[in-house]
């Protein structure tokens, strides 16, 4: 796999977090604090509390930063040290300062994190008044706690956390809970650990790896390269065996990425940091974590007093975090998991030699995280519209009832008087008959007409015809189809109007109305005429929908497969489509599509079936061969060329329904992630593709080279093995995505 673009160039990214060190001392000495513990001493050079003119300019250069890119909010984590350890009073004046600093510019989501010797009532009042979130720092249990968590004195300070975070979890104060962060040492019980935290009601719980890097790597007292992996899967497996009661930071991310979805913590993922650190002094340094690797690797040579956050940002360690891909190290890049784990923690792939450009220390470890929790859990996060054609179906419905409210939304309060009288139609229609309604909406190029529509309106542009009109067209077809006895106002046009699913009305320009008869359904125009219809009855005025009526073989489609040759939107097809066919070519056409199927069902019989099910319309297209793009269209619509002999014919039906039905599947299940930035070889293409377009080929492929091998022609695609193989091992894949790979792979060893 290769990576695309250099990164370098990327647009700057403000930052949205901001760590504000607000007393540099500690009344804890644990033992594994990178503050003072590792590498990086800076501290002893930096004033106790953060005086208050470091307060008053941060107040101003982050109201500066918030304005300057429109962010509607920020995040203002309160540190140390102990940042307590201030007291009350600097801390009210610290809170006070951002308040009115952000008052009208953005939101100002405060928070504290402290190991919780100091908080009582005081501090609780004070964080309540100015929504102060409150998280505390404990390791478990009180054998765990006492590892590492202890006084200078070496006194144990588990019992006093424990007052704290009961203080703080009591009902008056549980609003400003916002959970406890617990740093992993291996040689306690994960078990005992989750339950002593599960016991103190946290909202959330974060598990930190402690930091090292390669110079400095951590206690493995087993010797075990997975053992950090081995803990975390145990908790895992005690914690998702209890329901996942509270959400836990680590766990949530992997689940997230798995299906496709952001990293949620900045230790995985490839998601871009956009922290910044205000040190007590005033200096701007990058992540904390960064102190475990050597000195002064957390500084940018800024300050609040003479620099701008947007100078902070384009500094190049800043930088280097946020180029998500480009910034893991080549080995990394070549790595299948490291969309979920992003390398690692940035500071934890310090190596002496080289920087940062290297795995994790913990990569072993991360790789066996992932893994781990996959396999776990793979079964019951695939999505159900893979292996069920009934879910797929029911989200596709509902995907487009989405996209004709959204489109509703965004053209509201437009004065669009049209619009709304048809609205409130459908509304009416869905009261009375709501399968009359579901057939016109489930017809394919209604997809296409609300995806231009809402595309248009997004973009400033008028939404193409008048949707009023378009939509009306819409209520009138379901008027007819259900019978029912409701008026369907229309607007006519120069070309007509088609009634989606029924045919071309042609009239004089106007206004109209619809009604459903007997025999089909009535138009009133203006000046009060009245002509009826019969909706599969042609005549100089109206052109209705044709049925295929099939072959009599054994590949003979559905009898009411429609040929659209009508619909204004049926042009989004890579070929365009022919315009209404006459009697003859039609009949022509459709006994070569009744031959195209017989050759189906006879070399390939399953697959002949699979494309049948769920087909209900196809377009004609001008020109002989299958395009490979794919339309913007609701499911059950295939084009196929009008030229393509019957060979030709029934490869375009297979491929053409095999590339319709995955990104059906695509546009309601995530099947990758970050497609486009790595590029993979193709057996069928001379340059590099992106993992959706791999997909898609292979997809299409299996179908093709089964057909060939059966009979259907000569000369089989090939490379299928090599192409599933490259896709089995693709980072962009989710486990939805794996789960469409296995089936790719049985569909090759059954059919082949």
């Amino acid at each position: 796999m290769e990576p695309t673009g250099a990164g370098a160039t990327a647009p700057l990214i403000p930052f949205r977090e901001f760590v504000v060190k607000v007393h540099s001392r500690c009344d804890l000495a644990c033992d594994h604090c990178y503050i003072y513990e590792h590498a990086d001493q800076s501290w002893r050079q930096r004033p106790a509390v953060i005086p208050g003119a470091v307060v008053e300019r941060f107040a101003e250069r982050l109201a500066e930063h918030a304005r300057t890119h429109a962010l509607p909010s920020v995040t203002v984590i309160l540190l140390g040290g102990e940042p307590l350890l201030a007291g009350p009073a600097r801390l009210r004046r610290l809170c006070e300062a951002l308040t009115r600093a952000l008052d009208g510019v953005a939101g100002l989501d405060l928070r504290v994190h402290t190991n919780g010797l100091r908080l009582n009532e005081s501090f609780l009042a004070l964080f309540a008044e100015y929504g102060v979130g409150v998280g505390v720092s404990l390791d478990g249990d009180r054998a765990a706690n006492d590892r590492h968590r202890r006084y200078a004195n070496g006194r144990s300070s588990h019992s006093s956390v424990l007052d704290a975070v009961r203080l703080l979890g009591e009902d008056r104060h549980r609003r400003l809970y916002q959970g406890l962060l617990c740093t992993i040492d291996v040689r306690n019980d994960p078990t005992t650990v989750l339950d002593a935290l599960l016991a103190l009601a946290p909202p959330r719980i974060d598990f930190l790896l402690p930091h090292a890097t390669w110079e400095a790597p951590a206690p493995r007292p087993d010797g075990r390269p997975d053992a950090y992996a081995r803990w975390l899967l145990r908790l895992f497996g005690h914690w998702d065996g209890q329901g996942r009661p509270v959400p836990v930071r680590l766990f949530d991310s992997l689940l997230s990425t798995l299906r496709g979805g952001p990293s949620l913590t900045e230790s995985l993922g490839l998601t871009p940091t956009d922290l910044v650190v205000v040190e007590t002094d005033g200096t701007l340094e990058q992540a904390d974590s960064l102190k475990t690797a050597h000195e002064g690797a957390a500084a940018t040579g800024f300050d609040v007093f003479r620099h701008s956050f947007d100078e902070v940002a384009l500094h190049p360690g800043i930088r280097a975090r946020q180029l998500g891909l480009a910034g893991v190290s080549a080995e990394c890049r070549a790595c299948p998991v490291v969309r979920s784990c992003g390398g690692g923690l940035y500071a934890h792939r310090y190596r002496l030699a080289n920087g940062f450009d290297n795995p994790s220390v913990y990569c072993a470890d991360l790789k066996a995280l992932v893994e781990g929790v996959e396999q776990r859990t793979a079964r019951a996060a695939v999505a159900p519209e893979v292996t069920d054609p009934a879910a797929l179906a029911a989200a596709q419905q509902e995907l487009t009832r989405v996209l004709l409210v959204r489109l509703h939304t965004e053209l509201e309060g437009r004065g669009d008087a049209d619009w709304q009288r048809a609205w409130e139609l459908v509304t009416a229609v869905e009261a009375e008959t709501p399968d009359a309604l579901a057939a016109v909406l489930n017809h394919p190029y209604t997809r296409t007409w609300l995806l231009a529509a809402l595309g248009a309106v997004r973009q400033g542009r008028p939404p193409g015809a008048q949707p009023g009109r378009r939509l009306s067209a819409l209520a009138a077809a379901a008027v007819v189809r259900g019978r029912l006895e409701l008026r369907a106002p229309v607007l006519l046009g120069g070309g007509g109007l088609y009634l989606p699913t029924l045919g071309l009305l042609r009239a004089d320009p106007g206004r109209a109305e619809v009604r459903a008869t007997v025999e089909g359904f009535s138009v009133q125009g203006e000046g009060g005429g009245v002509r009826n219809f019969g909706p599969g009855t042609e005549t100089a005025d109206w052109q209705p929908v044709r049925f295929l009526a099939g072959g009599a073989g054994a590949g003979t489609p559905p009898a009411l497969l429609a040929l659209e040759d009508l619909d204004p939107d049926r042009g989004c097809f890579a070929l365009p489509p022919t315009p209404r066919l006459d009697p003859v070519g039609a009949e022509r056409w459709e006994r070569r599509l009744a031959d195209a199927w017989d050759l189906l069902h006879s070399t390939v019989p399953s697959l002949a079936r699979e494309t049948a099910a769920g087909l209900t319309t196809l377009t004609p297209l001008m020109g002989a061969v299958a395009p490979e793009e794919e339309a913007r269209r609701g499911p059950g619509a295939l084009g196929v060329p009008l030229e393509a002999d019957v060979r030709e014919t029934s490869l375009a039906l297979l491929t053409g329904r095999r590339r319709a039905r995955l990104r059906e599947l695509t546009e309601v299940a995530d099947l990758y992630a970050s497609d486009g930035e790595w590029l993979h070889p193709s057996p069928w293409r001379k340059e590099p593709v992106s993992v959706s377009r791999l997909l898609e080929d292979a997809h299409a492929a299996v179908a093709a080279e089964a057909f060939c091998q059966a009979g259907g022609g000569v000369g089989g695609q090939g490379g299928i093995g090599r192409a599933l193989d490259r896709l089995e091992g693709a980072a962009e894949l989710t486990v939805s995505g794996k789960a469409v790979v296995a089936i790719l792979r049985r569909e090759a060893g059954s059919e082949m």
